[in-house]
């Protein structure tokens, strides 16, 4: 997440695009892993919280996933 805050080519917009796919995918990785025998601590609830923590240093404004955002 460093290297794309830190692209000197990339605008904010570019980089916010980057980091909600990343933030995407570990949200469906921590899903996965809630829903199956995985280890529950195995680092994907750390990878969601750098996602968001690079967005919200963007200024980027939260989206909320989920059943209650439906």
């Amino acid at each position: 997440m460093r290297s794309i805050l830190e692209d000197p080519m990339a605008s904010d917009e570019i980089k916010i695009q980057r980091l909600r796919h990343f933030e995407d995918e570990a949200r469906a990785l921590q899903r996965a892993a809630s829903e199956s025998a995985m280890n529950p601590d195995d680092g994907w609830q750390a990878d969601l919280r750098c996602a968001r923590m690079a967005l919200e240093e963007l200024g980027a404004r939260r989206i909320r996933k989920g059943a209650a955002s439906l």
